[in-house]
């Protein structure tokens, strides 16, 4: 688990810059993971509407 506490004496700056990276690579994962899931369900919903045109088409 990484440590929260960004301002600890015992850290210098490259640990502090590498643990910030990591925690910000991890949110931007997280809100991408939900942006996928949103669009998965958008596509979803316009395929079905495109195969119930054709059918009241045909």
């Amino acid at each position: 688990m990484i440590s929260l506490d960004c301002n600890s004496s015992n850290m210098d700056s490259t640990e502090r810059k590498k643990q910030f990276q990591t925690r910000k690579l991890k949110m931007l994962c997280f809100i991408r993971d939900g942006i996928e899931r949103r669009l998965s369900a958008i596509n979803a919903s316009i395929d079905t509407l495109n195969e119930q045109i054709q059918r009241d088409q045909d």
